[in-house]
C-alpha cells in the first residue's frame, strides 16, 4: 500500500536522527560492532592510502563498510529473537547463526580482498 504521507527535509532529518540512535546503540551495547568500529577506524583510512586508483580504494573500503552493516543488521536479529523467545529455541539459534555467519562471510571477503589487492605488491 502506498504511502500518503509527504517526504520532505523533516522525514529525512528524522530518518538520520533514528539511524544515529541505532548506530548509537549498537556501539554501547555490542562489543562486536565496537570492535569491528575500532578496525574500520583503521582500515579504511589505510585502503585510502595503499589503494592505487579509485576502483582499488573502492573495493578497499567497501568490504569494512559492509561488516558494519551486517553487524548492525545481525544485532538487530539478535535483539528481536531475544524479545521474543528468550527460552532457547532451535530456530533462534539458527536465525543468530545465519546472521554471525553473514558477518563471517563478510570479514572473509575483506581478508580476501586486500589479499589480492595489496598481497602482490607486499610480496614483489
Amino acid at each position: 500500500m502506498a504511502s500518503t504521507e509527504r517526504r520532505g527535509p523533516r522525514q529525512i532529518y528524522l530518518a538520520f536522527l533514528w539511524s544515529m540512535k541505532g548506530l548509537r546503540a549498537c556501539f554501547r551495547h555490542e562489543a562486536s560492532f565496537r570492535l569491528e568500529v575500532f578496525m574500520a577506524i583503521v582500515v579504511i583510512p589505510l585502503g585510502l592510502w595503499l589503494g592505487q586508483g579509485a576502483i582499488e580504494k573502492l573495493v578497499l573500503v567497501t568490504f569494512p563498510v559492509l561488516v558494519l552493516s551486517a553487524e548492525l543488521l545481525n544485532s538487530a536479529i539478535e535483539a528481536v529473537v531475544d524479545k521474543v523467545s528468550p527460552e532457547f529455541h532451535e530456530l533462534a539459534g539458527r536465525a543468530k547463526d545465519m546472521g554471525s555467519a553473514a558477518v563471517f562471510l563478510l570479514m572473509m571477503m575483506v581478508l580476501l580482498s586486500w589479499a589480492m589487492i595489496l598481497g602482490p605488491r607486499l610480496l614483489g
